[in-house]
């Protein structure tokens, strides 16, 4: 079965990260990563712009109404997401907590999963 892994965390603490710093948590969430992708279990893996880039679209009775940013005032944000093929919830949480222990500061990942809908799939470009 499929599972989204989506990441949150505090925008603002991982944009005061230094170059070095961002390298080093890539490095060690590229390392997790490596174990997933070996076993063919890895789809992809998102890292999203800062909500700064974000726009949303709010649907209402008239016209749908364009904002900038993201809508929800929260203390984390969504800042990327993973795909991964697994066998059961406790295989997705099992490298959730992986994926956690090698990002630092605070956060959360949820678990979620996924159901294909439609028959749409994007092309290689």
């Amino acid at each position: 079965m499929l599972y989204a892994i989506l990441c949150y965390n505090d925008e603002n603490e991982v944009s005061r990260w230094t170059e070095e710093e961002d390298a080093a948590c890539m490095e060690r969430l590229g390392a997790v990563q490596a174990g997933m992708s070996a076993r063919g279990k890895l789809g992809p893996v998102v890292r999203l712009w800062n909500t700064d880039e974000a726009r949303t679209l709010k649907k209402s009775s008239g016209d749908p109404v364009i904002v900038d940013g993201p809508f929800a005032e929260t203390k984390e944000q969504f800042l990327g997401f993973y795909v991964a093929d697994c066998d059961s919830m406790d295989e997705a949480m099992e490298f959730a907590k992986q994926l956690a222990v090698a990002n630092p500061g605070t956060g959360s990942y949820e678990i979620r999963p996924l159901r294909y809908f439609g028959d749409n799939k994007l092309a290689s470009a």
